[in-house]
């Protein structure tokens, strides 16, 4: 493959990169918006667009092996499409937590009202900004916006605790609405694990500019 060939793969590589960034941002939001408004219309776009964000995880990671097989490519290449088939994963995996929030939406019963736990709304405000802020390092090549971004994760994990002692709490004031505050519980957990994922992808975006990987060099 000629080296302007493998340039305009790789440059094709980043746009579809962006574009399931943007899905699973929009997929995100939606899973919380439809959270706030008990909108299960909503939620259920939410679960039926995960699919598409497989096919675009499949998509894409056949184009990375395609370009390692076919280029060989240099150090400084090989960290881009090395980069791209591990932020695919967290990225993947951020929309797989959206739509679990979103059937939790779908499958209950009663009334899930979004500020019935204290510290959810800030969770899930923090951790939807570095999914953002994450997609728009990658964007931009900022690696210290990145870094920025990782350190939101200790604000989302501190306030995970909180909910999880907002939720003890509850059960022992009115043991009736357990299930509910389970579901309170589960739905700060997917918020926690899109706050690593959204630290994830901004620890590859380091390594792809820099070659650095939690403070090791590895190419």
């Amino acid at each position: 493959m000629p080296r302007k060939t493998f340039e305009a793969s790789l440059e094709d590589l980043n746009v579809e990169l962006i574009k399931m960034g943007a899905t699973v941002e929009a997929a995100i939001n939606s899973a919380i918006i439809a959270f706030k408004n008990h909108d299960e219309k909503l939620a259920k776009e939410v679960v039926d667009q995960d699919r598409l964000i497989d096919d675009m995880e499949k998509d894409i990671e056949s184009k990375c092996l395609s370009l390692i097989l076919r280029q060989q490519p240099v150090a400084c290449d090989l960290r881009v499409v090395s980069t791209a088939l591990k932020m695919v994963t967290d990225m993947e995996r951020i929309g797989d937590q959206a739509a679990d929030i979103a059937e939790l939406v779908m499958d209950f019963s009663g009334e899930l009202k979004y500020t019935a736990i204290e510290h959810i709304p800030n969770m899930a405000e923090v951790a939807v900004s570095m999914v953002h802020g994450a997609i728009a390092a990658f964007v931009n090549h900022d690696v210290e916006a990145a870094r920025e971004i990782i350190k939101r994760d200790d604000i989302v994990d501190e306030l995970f605790d909180k909910v999880k002692t907002d939720v003890s709490k509850n059960l022992q004031i009115d043991p009736k609405n357990s299930d509910m505050d389970i579901n309170f519980l589960m739905i700060a957990k997917y918020l926690e694990r899109i706050g690593d994922h959204a630290e994830n992808i901004c620890e590859w975006i380091e390594f792809s500019e820099t070659g650095e990987y939690k403070n090791g060099r590895l190419l």
